[in-house]
């Protein structure tokens, strides 16, 4: 009979490795991010085919299996399991609802989902590993796989606060959506000329034809679209997590740590 995975104790120091691998796959991620922006290479949302797609698939691939190489050993096995079950989730929804006329994403309750069970590490890389696997037939979402890995960190940030009190669900979403908004609205600009999405596109062209320039517009549109869009994806991945029964909800390590609080 195997022995059960034990997670450290609270207050025991993680090992080296778990701390500084998070640490340089964020570093890695960030310097993705940066070239992006810098270089406003338009050929990355046209697929691998180029080399400014590879180098940013490549860089943000890195910085994933970094923060996976650091916290996987620290999580158990059921952790490990739904990691896939929120990337399909953010591929499912996100590849819907970006086809419709409705301003927002919706692709981001997975990594959520998994942030609020698991923690910033794991939720981090779910954001920029579905954005990856997305990646490879709808090549348009690579370059936002940094505000991914950002909006998977802050709800592993916030994780036990929420799972207590899930009216700061959508509060901690709010706050979470206008941080995405800086962080896309560059890439949404500089990569894309503006938004892919067909009711976000049409927010960004009532902008420019109200005078505003390429990036003033994209980002007013990112600080409408993306606040609603993570309040709901917070309450949403909140609800599913409440929803499950307390015996299986111990067994992630946020709702494990909420309860004891």
């Amino acid at each position: 009979m195997s022995s059960p995975l034990v997670l450290p104790a609270a207050g025991t120091r993680a090992p080296l490795r778990s701390r500084l691998l998070p640490l340089l796959g964020a570093a890695v991620i960030a310097a993705t991010y940066t070239m992006l922006v810098l270089l406003q290479p338009t050929e990355a949302a046209a697929g691998l085919s180029n080399w400014p797609a590879a180098v940013a698939f490549a860089g943000y691939l890195a910085g994933a299996i970094l923060l996976l190489a650091g916290v996987l050993p620290q999580l158990p096995v059921s952790v490990v399991a739904v990691i896939p079950v929120g990337m399909v989730l953010n591929i499912v929804l996100g590849q819907f609802v970006g086809s419709t006329l409705v301003p927002l994403y919706l692709d981001s309750i997975g990594t959520v989902l998994v942030g609020l069970l698991a923690g910033r590490s794991a939720g981090a890389a779910t954001g920029v590993l579905g954005s990856l696997v997305w990646s490879l037939f709808n090549p348009t979402v690579l370059p936002f796989a940094a505000g991914a890995a950002v909006i998977g960190f802050l709800a592993g940030a916030v994780g036990p606060w929420v799972l207590r009190r899930a009216w700061l669900a959508p509060v901690a979403g709010f706050l979470a959506g206008v941080v995405a908004a800086v962080i896309s609205a560059p890439v949404a600009a500089f990569v894309y000329g503006g938004t892919s999405g067909a009711a976000t596109g049409a927010i960004v062209a009532m902008f420019r034809a109200m005078g505003d320039s390429l990036l003033a517009s994209v980002t007013k549109q990112a600080l409408i679209s993306d606040p609603a869009d993570k309040a709901v994806a917070f309450l949403v991945a909140a609800l599913l997590v409440l929803a499950l029964p307390r015996r299986v909800r111990l067994q992630f390590p946020l709702p494990r740590r909420a309860a004891r609080d």
